[in-house]
């Protein structure tokens, strides 16, 4: 597992990408190996109920439509290569900031130092898990680290199904991780990634990730759209307390995009929202399918 920042390291990842979500499958491929170049892009649906992203394994409920979808919509784009970017539901990981007074030099080692300090910090074993980590901020006796880590169980889950379909995964990310590396822009950003069980918030800065922060959305339609609200009330408060500042935007991911967001129910209950502008890029893609709007910052982020 590998997280999304910083940039110079996403270069280096496969030049194919996919994301599975619970509404479908989206594949992206780079037209070239350049770094900003067109992406070919197709998308897949899924039925209802076929994917439920959770630490729980299986997640992958409809196995047969998974693999399927996969195979379509990985068709669709002409992948040359079978290795691929692997980007996979919010609920199925746990992304953590964690400060440390200091880290052993050495990886592995360093590694063990973090899986030693997780395993009172999430509900399932640690040592069968996937552990990635990256280190956002150093000071003076102070690091602050990203720490993405995975049920060994949930992660064979869904790469076992890339390679049913045929590829093999290189690289597996968080949605909202490879989502963010999609931005391009030095200042403070608020990013919002919406899927029908989840919300992920995130403020990143430059290369830093500042917050990252997921809720499970209950089921029931009015709970689900004030607890949307309530994440997002949150997120907007530690941004101006922190930062000292007022977002100007909020970047939206999410089925339907920037445009169904600003008729969303949930908006309605946060005072003085920012405009909403759309996280998926908007230029330099090209859709062999019918791709949804808003669906594509991650899948663009994993190739950025």
């Amino acid at each position: 597992m590998a997280q999304s920042v910083p940039k110079a390291a996403v270069g280096m990842r496969p030049r194919l990408a996919c994301e599975i979500r619970a509404e479908g499958v989206i594949a992206a491929r780079a037209a070239s190996d350049r770094r900003g170049s067109e992406i070919v892009l197709a998308w897949a649906s899924l039925p209802e109920g076929a994917v439920a992203p959770g630490l729980k394994a299986p997640n992958l409920l409809d196995r047969g439509a998974v693999v399927e979808a996969l195979e379509r919509a990985l068709g669709e784009v002409n992948a040359r290569n079978r290795e691929l970017t692997l980007v996979i539901p919010d609920p199925a990981a746990r992304v953590l900031l964690l400060d440390f007074d200091t880290l052993p030099p050495k990886r592995p080692e360093a590694l063990s130092v973090v899986r030693f300090r997780l395993r009172k910090m999430v509900p399932f074993d640690v040592e069968s898990a996937a552990v990635s980590y990256q280190v956002m901020a150093a000071k003076t006796g102070a690091l602050s680290v990203l720490v993405t880590v995975m049920p060994g169980d949930v992660l064979a889950d869904y790469e076992s199904a890339v390679r049913d379909a045929g590829y093999e995964p290189g690289a597996v990310l968080p949605s909202t991780l490879a989502a963010v590396a999609a931005v391009d822009w030095s200042g403070p950003t608020l990013v919002v990634n919406h899927s029908p069980g989840s919300v992920t918030t995130a403020i990143t800065q430059e290369e830093e990730m500042l917050l990252h922060r997921s809720v499970d959305l209950p089921g029931e339609a009015a709970a689900r759209e004030e607890e949307m609200a309530q994440a997002v009330i949150t997120t907007l408060a530690w941004y101006e307390d922190t930062l000292s500042a007022t977002p100007g935007s909020l970047y939206y991911s999410g089925m339907g995009g920037a445009a169904a967001a600003e008729q969303s129910r949930w908006l309605q209950y946060v005072d003085r929202a920012p405009r909403i502008e759309d996280l998926a890029p908007a230029n330099g893609a090209s859709a062999m399918t019918s791709v949804p709007a808003g669906v594509t910052a991650a899948v663009a982020g994993a190739l950025a």
